[in-house]
């Protein structure tokens, strides 16, 4: 078989001319040849291949760069490419699920102090926060207030006050009254409030690209939990018995997992674990997690950072939130489990417990 013409390529690999034209423009797909007189566009049978696997990861909505990286790969890795791209693809979508989901519940939820049957609710909590055994410092803050959980975990030259600044900027809403419909504006206030002050600190500190946050935070609106979320400190819910992680670790190896390349076996041994994909600092991605939990009465919830996840498995969290009573004796007992298995790093837990408010 001789050479196409572009309308007969572009009817075969279900490409438009158009897009023929551009994909030749930036070298994606050039033709096999030009003619030298009329400047028409000639393409080898053999091109079919490649133009409809172009065709495709368009459909997918892959940008024109990654499919230009994926055409150059073997099948095998061409695949592995294409599954991560997925990957994130339904990362994002899940992000905006999540989203779309705050605000129709945010909309569509009614004060439950309407209802002459609610029960009152509120939270009773403790906050603690310990170096560990190998750490010169500590570079963690933890908080507990009425209305107010957070955890952050610092890193780099000024990781400590990062942490700190952090949280600061957001005990404003401990005492802030909140418009009703404004609480997502509200919480994305915040984040950025915290990242300018991460922001601040690390531009006084010697390295200032190498000085951030986590930050981890709920806050108690009356009947819900509403969460904020960057880097890998987690929150778990205990409720009627089952722990559930009700955080994503926006870690590199995370996102390995997410891509099948990493099993979550082998990601709790990876060398760059702690290495984040999100985080509050200089250069760093900052977008945040944001949901809103129902909160019923007997909930537990336990904001952690990664220096508890890490080093006690979950059926060890899972038994202290299930046995101890108190919230204070309850993150004692989590920090002694963390530094009995060597406290290798900086360890912050806040439990807050749903109540029933008595009525004065």
């Amino acid at each position: 078989m001789g050479l196409l013409t572009i309308g007969t390529f572009a009817k075969a690999s279900r490409l438009s001319p158009k897009a023929l034209r551009l994909y030749d423009e930036l070298g994606l797909l050039p033709p096999a040849r030009v003619d030298p007189v009329t400047g028409y566009r000639l393409y080898a049978p053999d091109q079919l291949e490649q133009a409809r696997l172009v065709a495709w990861l368009r459909r997918l909505g892959m940008p024109l760069a990654r499919i230009q990286h994926v055409c150059t790969l073997e099948a095998g890795p061409a695949a592995q490419e294409i599954r991560a791209f997925w990957s994130q693809v339904e990362a994002d979508t899940a992000a905006r699920r999540d989203l779309a989901t705050f605000l129709i519940d945010h909309l569509s939820w009614k004060d439950p102090a309407m209802s002459a049957t609610a029960k009152p609710l509120g939270i009773r909590y403790a906050a603690l926060s310990d170096p560990g055994h190998v750490r010169a410092g500590n570079q963690d803050t933890a908080y507990a207030g009425s209305r107010l959980l957070a955890v952050a975990d610092g890193y780099g030259t000024a990781g400590a006050p990062a942490s700190a600044a952090a949280v600061d900027a957001l005990k404003h809403l401990e005492t802030d009254a909140i418009p009703a419909g404004s609480l997502l504006d509200v919480l994305a206030d915040a984040v950025e409030q915290a990242e300018r002050a991460v922001r601040g600190v690390a531009r006084s500190s010697a390295a200032p690209e190498e000085a951030g946050t986590t930050l981890t935070a709920m806050l108690w609106t009356g009947s819900q939990l509403a969460l904020v979320h960057i880097g890998d400190s987690r929150v778990h819910l205990l409720r009627d018995g089952e722990l559930f992680q009700i955080t994503h670790d926006h870690t590199m190896v995370q996102s390995m997992v997410d891509e099948g390349r990493l099993s979550p076996e082998e990601a709790a041994s990876h060398p760059q674990r702690s290495l984040l994909v999100r985080a509050l600092g200089q250069g760093a991605d900052s977008t945040a997690d944001m949901r809103l939990h129902d909160a019923r009465q007997g909930d537990r919830y336990l904001l952690c950072s990664d220096g508890l996840s890490t080093v006690v498995p979950t059926a060890e969290v899972r038994r202290v939130l299930s046995e101890v009573g108190e919230p204070e004796q309850a993150v004692r007992d989590l920090v002694a489990l963390a530094n009995g298995s060597g406290g290798p790093d900086n360890v912050s837990c806040v439990i807050a417990d749903v109540v029933e408010l008595r009525q004065q």
